[in-house]
């Protein structure tokens, strides 16, 4: 029998030796791997934290103690040791094991995280708050350098430095986020990964200053002076202790002995302190560690091949990556950017092929739309491509800096409405509500591949201005309707009926023209609008259909409070119309993890859900 069998909760990791814990590591990775094949989840950032995980455990007391992981994605290994190792079977399945921490889940999760760089902030309020109370425990903060390149840490990092809260921040140092990492900080962490000089000098010179107890105090200023001179000359760890840090590091991030020792001795300082510890993604599983940033969110794959199942079809990213070459090989203008995000986004290619107009500014969201202001200010054309749940990131840059100057900027916004398996923190559907208010923001939605090419050329070449096209994860269709062009805030039918008139936004779209065939079946002939633009409303067609249509529903993947259907009937009140419009969208609450399929089901977006609502409300 294997250790992990017998590892419940983490009482019974500290009743292990350190010689046990490495065998117990090894059992781990291949529990995660075999179970991430059939479930899908974040398996390289996990694989690359396991020992660092059993330190800590090791090291604290997690249902007293505090430890915060930032993004989370890397919770896996401390969900098995507190007491959810059967539950791995339901992860990230509708009303399972989620794939980030929830405080509703364990009380060894104590913050609930999801998006990058925020751990400090939030380890940091958590420290105070015990102070405050007058309590006694540790707080630890899990942050990867990704995250670092992310403004929010290092307004965390300055402000915790100058107090002297006691609280650790845990670096995890991997040369990943998602993608490799990019930045001034990076190749800072990167020097002194590479060069132990510095880690030599330092201890031999801490060493023999213990051994002389009994030096003069000018001698041991001159020599401590001389300490600090070479902590200048060879390390970026100066950085941190600059900034009020105790800095410990950067130690082996895979030898479980060293690090609990560095844990053991942070927990005694007084004050800020930063552990530097060096982990590699995707450790113990040869796939894992060629492709990290493919195996960081990975579909269910093949364990002996390291192949996702099912056939390989180009999805909404791709379509959009291979428009921009296109429209790149025509226009020296234009430009991309990501936020650490370039094969996600499918700008991989554009990257390559156009290496000097492509601009990864890591996960750094409000960075990103800022400097494309900054470029479309002097004549380029940025196109900005990053997941909808993260632009929420940068909502004031998008306001200050590219509206209020009417800015040629393209905001091309992945990962639109109901996302799926991640749950609340990545669901992408607020864009439409947060976005279509902003003055001189133009809001797309395609309902399948033709219409995302021609609103890309539409927004890059047709209009002057902002502009927003929102489209969903994964696969969609060529085309769903007529081959109409994109012409400024107009719609498109592409089914004829009558009575009856879905007006769908993006991706629901396809699911409006299978709700009208399953009614159909029942001599109920909808007609299905492509609403193509979310602002400005196409108000020359909703006229139309208000004359014609007995009853109109609108369908969106945003939250049904000031979306589309809101801008909709805002205007037929406006205009003193008289109709009947449903309004079909999120409900006002967050959407948990689950497949898309599911949860659409479970909202009554699903088009049986939609057939019987339209069928229950016709006279």
């Amino acid at each position: 029998m294997g250790y992990l069998e017998g590892i419940n909760s983490p009482d019974d990791i500290k009743k292990l030796s350190y010689e046990e814990l490495a065998l117990l590591a090894d059992e781990v990775r291949d529990f995660l791997i075999n179970k991430i094949s059939k479930t899908g989840g974040h398996l390289a950032s996990n694989l690359g934290v396991v020992e660092l995980t059993l330190a800590l455990h090791k090291t604290f007391q997690t249902d007293f103690d505090q430890i915060v992981w930032d993004v989370g994605h890397q919770s896996y290994v401390h969900k098995i040791i507190t007491g959810r190792k059967e539950q791995f079977e339901t992860l990230r399945k509708l009303e399972g094991l989620a794939g980030f921490p929830k405080t509703c889940e364990s009380n060894h999760d104590c913050f609930n995280t999801g998006h990058s760089s925020t751990s400090i902030s939030a380890a940091l309020g958590i420290a105070r708050a015990r102070d405050l109370k007058k309590e006694n425990y540790s707080v630890v903060a899990v942050i990867g350098d990704g995250a670092m390149t992310g403004g929010m840490a290092y307004e965390a990092l300055n402000d915790a430095g100058r107090s002297t809260t006691n609280f650790i921040v845990i670096l995890n140092d991997n040369e990943m986020s998602i993608a490799q990492n990019v930045g001034a900080m990076s190749k800072y962490l990167s020097k002194l990964r590479t060069d132990p000089f510095y880690t030599k000098t330092k201890e031999d010179i801490d060493n023999f200053l213990n051994r002389m107890p009994n030096f003069s105090k000018k001698a041991r200023r001159a020599i401590s002076k001389l300490k600090g001179t070479v902590k200048y000359i060879f390390t970026p760890g100066v950085f941190f202790e600059q900034l009020g840090y105790k800095y410990y590091g950067p130690i082996e991030g895979h030898n479980i002995e060293e690090i609990g020792k560095a844990l053991v001795a942070a927990k005694k300082i007084k004050g800020p302190v930063l552990v530097h510890v060096n982990t590699q993604k995707g450790k113990g599983y040869s796939f894992a560690e060629e492709s990290p940033d493919r195996f960081h969110g990975i579909a269910p794959f093949e364990v002996e091949t390291g192949e996702t199942y099912g056939q390989s079809a180009p999805d909404y990213s791709e379509i959009f990556g291979n428009t921009m070459c296109a429209l790149a090989a025509s226009d020296e203008r234009l430009v991309a950017i990501s936020a650490a995000m370039a094969k996600g986004t499918g700008l991989f290619r554009f990257s390559n092929e156009f290496p000097n107009r492509f601009f990864d500014v890591g996960i750094a969201e409000q960075h990103a739309v800022t400097s494309a202001a900054g470029m479309a200010a002097k004549g380029l054309i940025p196109v900005v491509a990053i997941y909808s749940s993260f632009l929420q990131r940068a909502y004031d840059q998008i306001i200050h800096d590219v509206a209020t100057q009417n800015l040629h900027v393209v905001f091309a916004i992945d990962r639109a409405g109901i996302v799926g398996e991640d749950g609340e923190t990545h669901q992408g559907v607020f864009d439409l509500t947060y976005l279509s208010h902003i003055p001189n923001l133009k809001v797309m939605a395609p309902a399948d591949y033709y219409e995302l090419r021609q609103m890309l050329d539409y927004a890059v070449n047709g209009q002057k201005g902002p502009a927003a096209i929102r489209y969903p994860r994964g696969r969609g269709k060529e085309c769903l309707g007529q081959r109409l062009p994109i012409e400024a805030g107009k719609g498109a039918v592409v089914k004829n009926g009558e009575k009856v008139c879905i007006l769908a936004v993006g991706s629901m779209v396809e699911t409006a023209l299978q709700a009208a065939e399953i009614l159909g079946r029942s001599n109920i002939d909808p007609q299905v609008v492509s609403a193509r633009f979310v602002k400005p409303v196409d108000e020359e067609l909703i006229l139309n259909i208000t004359e014609k249509f007995d009853y109109i529903i609108t369908l969106e993947d945003n939250c049904r409070f000031g979306g589309f259907g809101s801008r909709v009937l805002e205007f037929v009140n406006r205009k003193g119309l008289k109709s009947n419009i449903s309004i079909m969208g999120m409900p006002d609450e967050f959407i948990p993890h689950g497949s898309r399929a599911e949860l659409l089901r479970k909202l009554g977006l699903d088009a049986e859900a939609i057939a019987a609502h339209i069928a229950g409300n016709i006279k």
